[in-house]
C-alpha cells in the first residue's frame, strides 16, 4: 500500500542522499537512453532497482503502474518519482532535470541550425528526418495497440476514434475524443485486474497533494482566459504546451497532434519545421517531450532562449503538478475497478488519435513518392528489428539527402 503523512517530510532531517547524486545519476540516463518511454523504464529498473537498490521492484512496478495511469510523460514522472522518494522536492527536480537537459539543449541547438539547412544537402536532411517520423510513428501505433487494445471492445474504441479525429483533428474533438474513450471504459472495460503491492513512501502529505491538484486546475482554466483578456505573447506560448501536456495520457508520441494542433494550424511553425524537428527528437536520448524545446525556440524566435524554457516547463509541469497530487490518493483509487476501466477506454482512444496522425498529418505531407514510402518502410522494418534509433534516424536523413539528389 501507499504511504503518505501529513506532517513534515521525512525527506528532511539527512535520512536521503543528497539531491546530487539524484542529478548526477539521471545526468548519465539522460546522455544514453534512447528508445523511447518503454526503454526508459528499462534503464530506470536497471539502475536504480538492480545495481544502485534505491527501490524495490514492487515499489518500481507500482509507480509506473501509476504514471501509465496519468497524463503526462509516464518515464518522466518515474523518474521524478524515485527522485522524490530518494531526496524529497529537491531530488524529484533533480531527477527530471539530469534526465531532460541533454536532450532539450541538442533540440534548441538543432533548432537553432536549421535555417542553415539550406539547398538541397538542406532540404534533403530535413526530408529524410520527416520520412523517419513516419516510421517511429507507425511503430508506436503498433505498438501501443498490442499494449492498449488486447481485445475487441478497446480495438472498437480504438477505431471509432481513429475515424473521429479523420473527420477533425480540433483541440475540441480532441478532448471530445478522450472524454467519450473514458465513458466506453467505464462502461465496457471493467474487467477485474490485479494490483501490485508495492509500497511507495514518499513525503507528500494529501494536503500538499490537494494544493497540486488545485494548482493544476487553476492553470488549466487561467491561462485561458488570460489569453482572452489580452495576455502577453509568452503567456499565449505557455498555455499552447500546457494544454497537451495536461491531455496527453501515454505520454511520447501521443503528444504529436495535440503540439500539432496548437502550433501548426494558428501558423506559428509550418507542418515542414514541425515535422523535421519531430525527426530530430528521434535522434537524442531522453524523454520525447523535449520535442517542445526545439518548437518554443522555433515559434517565437524574438524569444531566444525564453520560448524552449517556456517550452518545457509548460509541457512538462501538467504532468508533474498531477503526479505529485496523486501519489498520496494511489493507493485507494487503483483499487477501484471503475477508474481501472475508465483509463482503458482512454488509452484506447488515445491508440486511434495517434493512428490519425500517423495518416495526417505525418503520412500525407511526409510521403510524396514511391521512394519516399519505401524509405519510410525500411525506417519501420528496422525499429521493429529493434536497431538503434539514433541508427535509425542517420539512415532515414542519409537517404533523404539521396532521394533530393536523384531528384
Amino acid at each position: 500500500m501507499l504511504q503518505d503523512n501529513d506532517g513534515p517530510s521525512n525527506h528532511e532531517g539527512g535520512h536521503h542522499q543528497p539531491a546530487v547524486e539524484v542529478l548526477l545519476a539521471f545526468l548519465r540516463l539522460g546522455l544514453i537512453s534512447f528508445g523511447g518511454p518503454i526503454a526508459h523504464i528499462g534503464y530506470f529498473r536497471e539502475e536504480f532497482v538492480a545495481r544502485r537498490r534505491w527501490i524495490d521492484d514492487a515499489t518500481f512496478t507500482d509507480l509506473v503502474a501509476l504514471c501509465q495511469f496519468l497524463p503526462g510523460p509516464a518515464s518522466s514522472q518515474v523518474g521524478f518519482s524515485i527522485g522524490l522518494t530518494r531526496a524529497g522536492y529537491l531530488g524529484g527536480l533533480a531527477a527530471w532535470a539530469g534526465f531532460t537537459l541533454p536532450s532539450a539543449i541538442a533540440l534548441v541547438l538543432f533548432a537553432f541550425g536549421a535555417h542553415l539547412l539550406t539547398g538541397a544537402i538542406g532540404a534533403g536532411l530535413l526530408h529524410g528526418l520527416k520520412l523517419v517520423a513516419v516510421a517511429i510513428v507507425a511503430q508506436a501505433v503498433l505498438g501501443m495497440a498490442r499494449t492498449l487494445c488486447p481485445d475487441l471492445r478497446r480495438a472498437t474504441i480504438a477505431v471509432l476514434a481513429m475515424l473521429a479525429i479523420l473527420y477533425s483533428s480540433s483541440t475540441i474533438a480532441q478532448m471530445s475524443v478522450l472524454a467519450m474513450g473514458a465513458a466506453a471504459g467505464l462502461l465496457f472495460c471493467r474487467a477485474p485486474e490485479g494490483v501490485s503491492k508495492g509500497c511507495i513512501r514518499v513525503g507528500v502529505s494529501r494536503r500538499a497533494g490537494l494544493a497540486s491538484l488545485t494548482i493544476f486546475f487553476v492553470l488549466l482554466v487561467v491561462l485561458p482566459l488570460w489569453i482572452s483578456l489580452g495576455a502577453p505573447s509568452w503567456i499565449a506560448l505557455l498555455d499552447a504546451f500546457y494544454w497537451p501536456g495536461a491531455l496527453v495520457f501515454g505520454g511520447g508520441h501521443v503528444v504529436l497532434p495535440l503540439l500539432r494542433e496548437a502550433f501548426v494550424a494558428p501558423g506559428w511553425v509550418s507542418d515542414g519545421a514541425f515535422l523535421a524537428g519531430y525527426g530530430a527528437a528521434q535522434a537524442v536520448p531522453g524523454p520525447l517531450f523535449t520535442f517542445a524545446a526545439y518548437l518554443g525556440t522555433v515559434a517565437t524566435p524574438n524569444l531566444g532562449l525564453l520560448g524552449a524554457v517556456l517550452g518545457l516547463v509548460g509541457i512538462f509541469l501538467p504532468g508533474m503538478l498531477v503526479l505529485v497530487g496523486v501519489l498520496p490518493f494511489w493507493s485507494t483509487l487503483r483499487a477501484r475497478a471503475d477508474a481501472r476501466g475508465a483509463i482503458r477506454g482512454v488509452n484506447a482512444a488515445v491508440v486511434g488519435l495517434l493512428a490519425a496522425a500517423l495518416y495526417s498529418p505525418v503520412g500525407t505531407s511526409s510521403i510524396q513518392t514511391k521512394a519516399d514510402f519505401a524509405v519510410a518502410l525500411i525506417g519501420f522494418a528496422l525499429t521493429l528489428m529493434r536497431i538503434a534509433p539514433l541508427l535509425v534516424v542517420l539512415l532515414g536523413a542519409l537517404s533523404g539527402i539521396a532521394l533530393t539528389q536523384l531528384r
